[in-house]
């Protein structure tokens, strides 16, 4: 999840503003905080929580990720976790061995460290200032466990795309991107990034998950399949979280 807002925001501290839709935007940070606090979430029997502490046991091995609540891209969001463990169920669906994958918006680097478990080539992504926590926890998950050592780099959504990854050098097999869409004014950039590295007959796959919070979550869905051809793969009702298939339309 890309973002550089704080998950602590008081409301003295957000403007009451509003959207052109009409929706306020103060309401909208306040759901996205009250669910950064929520930490125990019940719908992941798998995870046991401890302080600044993550613990999952996906692909054959236990991941532990640091976290903070200082910014939306240091936590583990529910899409995260609902695709690491799509990909680890449905491996002949979705065979990443020896695949180049790309993750956009990797956060705390829980979808990229599975990925490389499952024996991907991967490159995750973020902004700048996330990059040491997803370092931290890609190195201290992959070491020694990995087909190959995962790459980071910066990408800002919809900046410098073609300078810093040229569509004539950086081919992927797979894009990533887990709870990337919510209240951030940065839709459109992240459409053009998802469009940037997933172009007609690139052979490139998007996987995207995520949770459906706000109404601008389906818009921007709307947006989404007016460029790309999209499947559902599937929907867990109890976390409200979607994860689609999707390639360039030509």
């Amino acid at each position: 999840m890309e973002t550089s807002s704080t998950a602590k925001q008081s409301d003295q501290e957000v403007p009451k503003k509003e959207r052109t839709d009409g929706e306020p935007v103060v309401s909208d940070r306040k759901q996205m905080a009250r669910e950064a606090l929520d930490r125990l979430n019940v719908w992941e029997p798998s995870v046991y929580y401890t302080l600044g502490k993550e613990s999952f046991f996906i692909a054959g091995h236990e991941i532990c990720i640091r976290e903070s609540l200082d910014s939306y891209g240091a936590l583990i969001w529910p899409g995260a976790v609902a695709l690491s463990q799509f990909l680890e169920n449905n491996r002949q669906q979705v065979n990443l061995l020896d695949k180049a994958v790309l993750e956009i918006g990797a956060g705390t680097g829980l979808l990229s460290i599975v990925a490389s478990l499952l024996g991907a080539w991967v490159t995750a992504t973020d902004l700048p200032e996330i990059l040491p926590n997803l370092t931290f926890n890609l190195s201290r998950n992959s070491k020694s466990r990995c087909r190959y050592t995962p790459q980071v780099r910066a990408l800002t959504w919809g900046q410098d795309l073609e300078r810093d990854f040229p569509c004539t050098s950086c081919r992927y097999d797979y894009v990533l991107a887990a709870d990337v869409v919510y209240h951030h004014d940065y839709l459109e950039e992240l459409l053009a990034t998802m469009r940037h590295f997933c172009r007609p007959a690139s052979g490139t796959t998007l996987l995207w998950a995520n949770k459906v919070r706000f109404q601008s979550d389906l818009r921007f869905k709307e947006s989404f399949e007016s460029c790309f051809n999209t499947t559902l793969l599937t929907e867990l009702k109890e976390g409200n979280v979607r994860i689609y298939k999707a390639t360039a339309q030509e």
